[in-house]
């Protein structure tokens, strides 16, 4: 799996990695945001607020959702990169949600930040050497490396498509 080793990343995070194809990062994240993009604006109007079930996140929200989670992740890769030995705290993505308001956004809008922070996180991934990307940190109270953070970024965005496409299309 990706050569990661058990004390790169938390057991819950392996369904995530699972997913991505064996591939250099940051060609991975390049590759991906134009997918999603394309499947982004693939998405009918119509469903853009659809809720599957009570309680359940729109796809705006989805979208707003993977926005949150990629600058976090980034932010723990960066802390971690430049060895930064601060145990870092989880968030509860569900907090996020209700607060962030994202059905009270344009789609266009979401997809605009979705670009801007994956280029972000791009420019980020591109400083990092081969030392950085295998650097360890504490992240969620687990052990953690940097490249794992990336391969978790595109294997959590790669889980939220599969959702969308089985529960909402």
């Amino acid at each position: 799996m990706k050569n990661l080793q058990s004390n790169e990343f938390a057991p819950y995070y392996e369904n995530y990695i699972k997913l991505v194809p064996e591939q250099d990062i940051i060609k991975g994240l390049i590759k991906q945001k134009e997918e999603m993009l394309h499947f982004f604006k693939s998405i009918p109007v119509f469903k853009h607020e659809f809720r599957y079930a009570e309680g359940k996140w729109t796809i705006k929200d989805i979208i707003l959702h993977l926005i949150d989670a990629e600058r976090i992740f980034a932010y723990r890769a960066l802390r971690i990169a430049r060895n930064d030995k601060t145990v870092l705290p989880g968030f509860e993505e569900n907090d996020y949600v209700v607060t962030a308001n994202a059905n009270n956004r344009e789609y266009e809008s979401l997809l605009a930040e979705y670009e801007t922070v994956r280029n972000a996180s791009v420019s980020l991934f591109e400083t990092f050497t081969t030392d950085d990307l295998l650097r360890l940190g504490t992240a969620s109270n687990n052990s953690v490396s940097v490249r794992a953070i990336g391969y978790i970024m595109l294997g959590h965005e790669l889980h939220h498509k599969n959702v969308i496409l089985e529960r909402y299309l």
